[in-house]
């Protein structure tokens, strides 16, 4: 959007966030406060957006990166002090600017579109997003006239007992003339208790010089929530979950209790998938179509192809392939990479492993860092020993390899293609292709000898 900038506010502290993690970093559905407010602008098209930091301000610009650019309030001097210190990255552009508030995650992209809109065709030189609230109480109110245009905003501690009763309250969010905005910001006093420069004195200046100040109503209140405590964080996350939800829901998934259903704000979900309760999807997942998630699965910065179950297990930072099946009661670990067709039963842990079209492990094994081939069946309760106590190693096993049940495959070693590892071997060295390989003790039976114990258990001859 040509001649548009924005100045997101993101330099208070928040002390009432009780909380070493600086304000606008406290995550809504897996991502910072402050970058969904960055992302919407960036939905609408800003030219230049300009995020005011101060406390954390390091953490904020390692976070956003080159989404924003930055100019540091070094003193807590108000609101209006703080859009100040953008001047001399804004200050001599024509145009329109936006400012919001840092810790206001739920506004969308389309309201902040609108009210430019409403702003640039209504020709003022400042206008205020509104909404009404059920309770108005701590807001500053609207004041129209009787052909509803702007008045003035009057805050809470100074309205008068019928202007107490608007419930049209500001939000916080303003469109201003960019260039009426830096030059009416020098004219702000900080004559008040707090002594601070507040921003709203802006539009009040604006309007005794004559200036056209308008008004945009949003008619979603939910939308300017200003988070201050977590308190307030929780009620955003229930409402930003739900609209993630929805938004799924109307794109073809089916979620089939979505109040207890998480999905990160990144996360890309194909039509005809489940989601069933319980699930947890965390980060930039994406998962295919027509797959059946949960109940209870967390699924962590994973890819997932089409037609797969992941049921009741956990997968973090790995890839799943299609019409594959994970769990009950898996846990695929960083740097798996699961085939097509491939099973992986209940409590099976798998790190760092790759798994062939085809391969199964069904039940109560440790697969860590292993190559494992197409069409390869692991027994219960088999191990690949990776870990020698200072280093890791690799096991590899082949095409077709059968591995039989409470085996341990002792890393690094190689199970040739179509070999067969006996049930109950602890396997050291390499198998050849088309071999059978068998690692353990003889058997050796003691006829009689369940007898002398059995009368030595129960008070017999040899029980002194």
């Amino acid at each position: 959007m040509n001649n548009t900038y924005a100045i997101v506010l993101a330099a208070g502290q928040g002390t009432r966030m009780k909380s070493a993690l600086y304000k606008v970093l406290h995550p809504v559905c897996g991502k910072p406060m402050v970058e969904h407010v960055i992302d919407h602008i960036r939905g609408f098209g800003a030219e230049r957006i300009v995020t005011i930091v101060g406390h954390g301000a390091e953490a904020v610009e390692e976070r956003l990166g080159n989404k924003s650019e930055y100019a540091l309030q070094a003193e807590q001097l108000g609101t209006a002090h703080a859009v100040q210190q953008a001047e001399s990255l804004l200050g001599n552009l024509v145009g329109t600017t936006l400012v919001v508030c840092g810790d206001t995650p739920l506004i969308r992209s389309e309201t902040m579109e609108a009210l430019i809109a409403h702003h640039n065709e209504s020709g003022a030189k400042a206008t205020i997003l509104t909404a009404h609230a059920d309770d108005p109480t701590g807001y500053g109110r609207i004041i129209r006239g009787e052909n509803g245009q702007v008045l003035g905003n009057v805050e809470q501690k100074d309205a008068t007992p019928e202007q107490q009763r608007i419930t049209e309250i500001n939000t916080g969010t303003y469109c201003f003339d960019n260039k009426a905005l830096f030059e009416t910001l020098k004219k702000v006093k900080n004559d008040n208790a707090q002594g601070e420069y507040y921003l709203p004195d802006v539009v009040g200046i604006l309007q005794s010089e004559g200036a056209l100040v308008s008004a945009y109503v949003t008619d979603d209140f939910s939308e300017t929530l200003g988070v201050n405590d977590r308190v307030v964080l929780a009620e955003a996350e229930k409402v930003m979950r739900r609209r993630i939800a929805e938004t799924h829901m109307r794109q073809g998934v089916t979620i089939i209790d979505p109040e207890n259903v998480y999905i990160s704000a990144d996360a890309e979900i194909g039509r005809d998938t489940v989601l069933q309760p319980g699930t947890m999807i965390e980060g930039k997942t994406v998962i295919g179509e027509d797959c059946i998630i949960g109940p209870n699965s967390q699924i962590v910065d994973s890819q997932i192809g089409n037609g797969t179950t992941i049921n009741s297990s956990v997968v973090r930072e790995s890839k799943v392939g299609s019409s594959t099946s994970v769990g009950p009661f898996a846990h695929i670990r960083p740097d798996s990479n699961l085939g097509d067709q491939v099973k992986i039963g209940n409590f099976v842990e798998v790190k760092k492993a790759a798994f062939g079209n085809g391969s199964k492990a069904s039940h109560l094994s440790y697969i860590g860092d292993a190559e494992v081939g197409t069409n390869v069946n692991i027994g219960c309760g088999t191990i690949t020993v990776n870990y020698d106590g200072k280093n890791k190693h690799v096991t590899t096993i082949e095409n077709d390899a059968f591995v039989g049940c409470n085996s341990n495959l002792i890393a690094p070693v190689t199970v040739g293609k179509g070999s067969y590892v006996a049930a109950g071997s602890t396997i050291t060295e390499n198998v050849p292709e088309s071999s059978l390989a068998i690692g353990r003790a003889r058997q050796e039976n003691k006829e009689g000898y369940a007898t002398k114990l059995n009368q030595t258990q129960t008070g017999g001859p040899h029980n002194a």
